[in-house]
């Protein structure tokens, strides 16, 4: 076989495979990340809903107020800054809360599908 016959069916491989988006076959790289902002006693967004394998990362913008963010089996540590990531493997709805501030009203809901 020639050198040419070798090598257009390569090149057209590569070609068709660079024009199929990344996210296309649900690999590792399509997860995606979110912010969920601590501010004013409450989460802003309250109610969030991500994909599967998505993570959600909480930053602290309170003025020093501390809070943390707790669900059912896991929680963040109590503080006044800083930032608690939680990725997210299972569809289902995990509401949490800041047990500090859950009377006020500071909850909120993860829905994963």
């Amino acid at each position: 076989m020639s050198p040419k016959r070798i090598l257009l069916p390569a090149v057209l491989a590569i070609a068709l495979a660079a024009a199929i988006p990344a996210g296309a076959f649900g690999g590792a790289g399509s997860a995606a990340g979110h912010t969920v902002i601590l501010k004013s006693l409450r989460f802003h967004p309250g109610d969030l809903t991500i994909n599967r394998g998505d993570s959600v990362t909480w930053v602290w913008r309170d003025g020093g107020t501390e809070h943390n963010v707790t669900f059912r089996g896991f929680h963040s540590r109590t503080m006044a800054g800083g930032s608690y990531t939680v990725r997210f493997t299972r569809v289902g709805t995990f509401s949490y809360r800041c047990t500090i501030h859950e009377a006020l009203g500071m909850r909120g809901k993860i829905i994963v599908r």
